[in-house]
């Protein structure tokens, strides 16, 4: 289909009923005319002279399971109402050229040159590494364009990198792969180009969460194949709404605050002769705490135990979901949350220790709650910088953003959505 004909095909009521379902039914018609001026924008960068498809990846919220996928542990996450789109055509070339509207970048790969470059860093160096995955996968690649466009909240833990990378492995597997491809296997390509490109020693939490969809339950215990279940649970039927706060960007470099969080609860297992915590008990650091701490550290035995706790309360909060236990799901977000604090410790840096966005906002959201009695909050995402969720009532909402942007500035508070599909493309789901 040419863009013309898909820029009429965002006016059928198929295409509105699909939006809906990503969007919410208020926002349909910002999203048709955000759908034509994509296409528009791609027409104009590289022509109407072929047949194009239409793709979406979802950014996506972690409700718990607060750094445990990388030691093989639980989470429970799902794929929120923002999202990267894109319009992309095979161009029968050994090349990859990509336009983003959103970050103005405009730039070609050569499939025959996938090496990273010195600095490993940036998303040429990110999408090399999608490419060279597929290959190592013993996937297909091939030439394409694709102009692209993104809402998911840049640095804000909800994973704007993951929603791009999954919607380029969407476009991957529909032009080059038959559709052959599960979510999985988007997860651990994506996964494979953090890794190895970028030297960021992320596990498979974002990528699952964007690629799957819906509100989902994932145990990383085989990482090669993670046990996905979705939960079939709407928060608007409790009244509530999640939000998502900006605390504003840190200045440190984290890099090495997030890297510390895995190696350190590493180094805990491998006082025991393992790889990752999910092959050593809880009861075994304890019954041999002397020897792990001295070997350790205080720190990464803590977050060890932050681990094996954390674990159980995603097996409480999805029993609590699907019994309707609602009150014993926000308890748990809360005892997460303090867990992430005191235990897990990546509210903030100690590089840079007056600089405490996220408690700051953590500390002003439980002053809100506890006069309310109503509600949960927790850290969100990786931490040391970044974003806090809450968890209100739908009466609770509009006064608590008024609150809170008047403490962290106006736009910095977001009311999510939880979408029912994952990286998809979006042609093949419009009747």
């Amino acid at each position: 289909m040419k863009v013309n004909e898909t820029i009429q095909m965002m006016e059928s009521e198929g295409a509105k009923t699909l939006l809906a379902k990503l969007y919410g039914e208020d926002a349909v018609a910002g999203n048709v005319a955000r759908y034509q001026e994509l296409l528009k924008g791609y027409e104009k960068a590289f022509g109407d002279s072929g047949d194009v498809l239409l793709f979406s990846s979802p950014g996506r919220t972690e409700i718990s399971g607060n750094h445990t996928d990388h030691n093989h542990g639980k989470v429970l996450a799902g794929s929120i109402n923002l999202d990267c789109v894109g319009v992309a055509a095979k161009n029968s070339s050994s090349h990859v050229h990509i336009v983003s509207e959103t970050y103005n970048q405009d730039f070609t790969i050569d499939l025959n040159h996938l090496e990273p470059s010195e600095k490993k860093a940036g998303t040429v160096d990110l999408v090399k590494g999608l490419l060279k995955g597929f290959e190592e996968s013993g996937y297909s690649v091939g030439g394409f364009n694709a102009y692209i466009t993104s809402n998911v909240i840049s640095a804000a833990g909800v994973s704007s990198s993951a929603s791009f990378e999954m919607l380029l492995c969407s476009m991957l597997n529909t032009f080059f792969n038959e559709g052959r491809m599960d979510t999985v296997a988007y997860a651990h390509i994506g996964k494979y180009s953090e890794n190895n490109y970028w030297d960021k020693a992320s596990g498979l939490l974002d990528q699952m969460a964007c690629a799957v969809g819906g509100l989902i339950t994932i145990d990383f215990v085989e990482p090669s194949a993670p046990a996905v279940e979705k939960i079939d649970f709407d928060f608007g039927s409790q009244n509530h709404s999640l939000i998502i706060v900006q605390t504003g960007k840190g200045h440190a470099d984290l890099s090495a605050d997030y890297s510390s969080v895995p190696i350190e609860m590493k180094k805990v297992a491998q006082f025991f002769g393992k790889e990752v915590l999910s092959q050593v008990t809880e009861e075994e650091v304890i019954g041999n705490l002397s020897e792990v701490r001295r070997f350790a550290g205080d720190r990464s035995v803590l977050r060890a135990l932050h681990f094996f706790e954390e674990n159980k309360r995603v097996e409480a909060e999805v029993s609590a979901l699907k019994e309707n236990r609602f009150g014993d799901f926000l308890a748990n977000i809360t005892a997460s949350g303090n867990s992430s604090w005191k235990w897990l410790q990546n509210c903030f840096t100690n590089s840079n220790y007056q600089e405490q966005g996220i408690t700051v906002t953590l500390a002003l959201t439980e002053l809100f709650i506890a006069e309310k009695q109503k509600g949960a909050c927790r850290v969100h995402g990786g931490g040391f910088a970044g974003v806090i969720m809450a968890m209100l009532p739908n009466e609770l909402v509009d006064e608590y953003i008024g609150y809170i942007e008047g403490c962290t500035g106006k736009g910095s508070a977001f009311r999510m959505g939880i979408r029912p599909y994952g990286a998809i493309c979006v042609n093949e789901y419009i009747k």
